[in-house]
């Protein structure tokens, strides 16, 4: 396999172009094989929501873009692909046709997952050259933001799966037996079955039904899933309480779980013409863009929790995160990074608050640089910022890609003083700068001393490397 991996991608509708978003943003090419001729441009669109919305989770510079191109034919896509994606309709017979293509032209060492809802793996591998190679990889729309992936197979070809996934920053769950529907489409099945009884028999609106979800437990599902959000509902007692509390209610006819109602014309009717009055005053596209929004927030706010998927967010960064700076005799390039949608502000612009978030990352960059890292501030030594100086001058938007270059001022026993510059790196325009002055303190007496061993030696060593700079030109503006 080549170091620059590629992805094919077979079918490029709403998942299909997902997972060709994931892979491209993630610094894969990626083969697009799709007879419809709109293809391109479906792809292109849910291209451009991934743009706006994948690298907002990231705290760091996000992988360069990958190269994105479509195939003239299957064969052409497939060979030399290192993972390819079979995301094509739900008729077994169409997948059967599509695998034994694939097969006679791609690598033996190739991956290839398909992205099934219900099929299970022995289905999809009967007739197959190469059984072994075919495997479950089902994933969740949207598949650039969601990192789910359930995967089935065999053994061997889901651990190399998964550590591909676990590089574009997905959280691959290996299923232990094969079943149909795999783990999550069975339970939303479930809710789907007893969503449309509520709807038939009156009780409620595809809108309240929507409502009782976003406002209530799915909220809890997002971030604690059943089972641990049950434990919580058995208080101090915990998930046996729980059980022994609510456990005689599965046996009450509370639902129709095993019965499905009739979807006649006018059930079918009745749900399409909820459904147009709850959203249809917004397009396809523009819900996709509400729905990215919130993913992206929701899921930035379980980062600073490290919670969830935030927890794997956090990991992702760390895998990305650039070296630290090493020349110390030339301005810093001490931060690079997106602007995400949960900085903006009703001006429709970055809050004001969040320039200091960015100049405070580049400050923690310079202090990484001496080596007042973590390991120093467990030790009890750190740095305070005691001022900030920041000018605003141009409005900073949503998506825009930003760096910031940071020069040393003073470094001088406690005192540590950096000006930074935060430009917009698309046009090399500055953005905001910031005078900052930190000092070094005990964290046990909560007051200035003096800096230690090889942090002395190092800040002193980059004052001075840094003294013989000429000042920023908008310091001398």
């Amino acid at each position: 396999m080549s170091e620059q991996k590629t992805a094919a991608i077979i079918g490029g509708g709403v998942i299909g172009g997902g997972w060709a978003a994931r892979f491209l943003l993630n610094g894969w090419d990626v083969v697009v094989s799709d007879p419809d001729p709109e293809a391109k441009r479906k792809v292109g669109e849910v291209l451009a929501n991934a743009r706006r919305s994948l690298p907002a989770l990231s705290d760091v510079s996000v992988p360069k873009e990958g190269k994105l191109s479509f195939a003239a034919s299957l064969a052409e896509a497939v060979a030399g692909a290192d993972w390819i994606q079979e995301s094509a309709p739900e008729r077994l017979d169409i997948k059967h046709t599509i695998f034994a293509e694939i097969q006679k032209h791609c690598s033996p060492d190739a991956l290839i997952g398909s992205s099934t809802s219900g099929f299970k793996p022995s289905e999809l591998q009967q007739g197959a050259a190469r059984p072994e190679q075919i495997f479950v990889a089902h994933p969740f729309n949207p598949v650039y933001l969601l990192p789910v992936i359930e995967l089935v197979g065999v053994e061997a070809t889901l651990l190399r799966a998964r550590d591909v996934l676990d590089g574009i920053g997905m959280k691959p769950l290996i299923v232990r037996k094969e079943i149909d529907a795999h783990i999550a489409d069975r339970f939303l099945e479930a809710v789907w079955r007893e969503a449309l009884w509520l709807i038939k028999d009156g009780i409620a609106t595809t809108q309240e039904i929507d409502d009782v979800i976003r406002y209530g437990f799915g909220m809890r599902w997002a971030q604690m899933g059943l089972f641990e959000t049950y434990r919580i509902a058995g208080g101090e007692a915990g998930m046996r309480h729980f059980i022994a509390q609510f456990g005689p209610c599965l046996s009450w006819p509370w639902t129709k779980l095993m019965d499905v109602p009739e979807l006649t014309q006018e059930l079918t009717d009745m749900i399409a013409d909820q459904s147009d009055a709850q959203s249809g005053m917004h397009s396809i596209r523009e819900l996709e863009r509400i729905r990215d929004d919130n993913l992206v927030a929701m899921m930035r706010a379980l980062k600073g929790r490290n919670w969830g998927s935030g927890e794997l967010l956090n990991a992702h960064d760390v895998r990305n995160k650039p070296p630290l700076p090493t020349g110390i005799d030339k301005p810093l390039t001490t931060l690079e990074r997106v602007i995400p949608i949960d900085w903006m502000d009703y001006n429709g612009h970055m809050n004001e608050s969040r320039y200091g978030q960015v100049f405070s990352d580049a400050g923690d960059v310079v202090m990484a640089m001496v080596g007042a890292d973590q390991e120093y501030i467990a030790g009890g030594l750190s740095y305070f910022t005691v001022s900030n100086e920041i000018g605003y001058l141009n409005e900073t938007h949503l998506g825009d890609v930003i760096h910031v270059r940071t020069q040393v001022l003073e470094a001088r026993g406690k005192k540590l003083r950096l000006y930074h510059e935060m430009i917009r790196t698309a046009d090399n325009e500055l953005l905001a700068t910031c005078n900052q002055l930190l000092i070094h303190v005990s964290l046990e007496t909560r007051r200035s001393c003096e800096p230690e061993g090889e942090v002395l030696a190092k800040i002193t060593a980059l004052g001075e490397a840094q003294s013989k700079l000429p000042k920023p030109a908008s310091m001398r503006d």
